[in-house]
């Protein structure tokens, strides 16, 4: 995202309610912008889409789960660019009403992944857990409920927001909990390609011939280009037509990048880049494997 832009953008969509972990990642990215809650991905794109918004903040992936169901089905119908990219620490946080006791809990409110990421507490107070449709939804459901014996596993900031104290915090079992959030516009905006790191997003479908990916992809690696992401899915519920989601270090002005690009049209009968983007700072933190 260029300063520019960032500086002129009053409204962020994110999907869920208020006090989602997609609403804290907002006030991350872009913490000058008003964040504005949508029920559904459809509705948080249309946002920007519709200029209800300037931009929006969806999730791709998340560390322990992998890829967003649905998202990658979304994108090349949103109409949409990359603007730039997020990751946010997940720290789930035990909330209860006032005066609630760890020791007086029996039932624990959440999302299925949230509730799946905290076995560990869920065991040790012996709580009976209930699917919720949202971490945030489930504080605000504690909160309504006024039971000392009910908790929701949510962030802080709906702990903040419905009015429920942090009884333990950060009870995720796992510390590496990443999700990688895209922040997309109307209009394409791409980082200059010497000002630092850049990531170049893509979508293809490859021709119907034999070793049709491979050859499309050979390109990369015969000119040094690491591609960090790839997924395919099928398209119409066709088992013979597949897309394919790509990331890529590198800008398309780099020659090396632009030889590999070009190589890989040859083989492809589309090819959309939904952004050129500045690559996270949290890139740099991840250990090499």
């Amino acid at each position: 995202m260029t300063d520019t832009f960032i500086s002129r953008a009053t409204r962020i969509a994110f999907q869920g309610e208020a006090g989602a972990y997609a609403n804290l990642a907002a006030r991350e990215a872009l913490p000058h912008a008003a964040a504005i809650p949508c029920p559904t991905f459809e509705d948080a794109i249309a946002a920007v889409r519709e200029c209800t918004t300037d931009l929006c903040i969806i999730p791709v992936e998340n560390s322990l789960h992998g890829r967003i169901a649905d998202i990658h089905h979304l994108l090349p119908q949103a109409s949409l660019y990359i603007m730039g990219e997020h990751f946010h620490r997940v720290r789930h946080q035990l909330l209860g009403v006032k005066g609630a006791k760890l020791a007086g809990l029996k039932t624990v409110f959440s999302q299925g992944p949230a509730l799946g990421q905290c076995r560990k507490i869920i065991r040790g107070l012996n709580l009976h857990p209930q699917v919720w449709h949202d971490t945030a939804g489930s504080a605000r459901h504690v909160a309504e409920l006024k039971d000392a014996s009910a908790c929701a596993i949510a962030s802080s900031l709906a702990a903040e927001i419905y009015g429920l104290d942090v009884l333990k915090a950060d009870v995720e079992d796992a510390p590496h909990n990443m999700t990688r959030f895209l922040v997309m516009a109307r209009e394409p905006d791409d980082a200059p390609p010497d000002e630092g790191p850049v990531i170049t997003t893509f979508i293809i479908r490859v021709r119907n011939v034999p070793a049709a990916l491979y050859k499309a992809l050979g390109g990369f690696a015969t000119n040094g280009v690491n591609m960090t992401k790839l997924e395919s899915y099928q398209l119409g519920g066709s088992f013979n037509a597949t897309q394919f989601y790509a990331d890529i270090e590198g800008h398309p002005e780099e020659r090396s990048v632009r030889l590999a690009l070009e190589e890989l049209k040859f083989f492809c009968t589309t090819m959309t880049v939904l952004g050129v983007y500045p690559a996270h700072p949290f890139r740099r933190q991840r250990p090499a494997i």
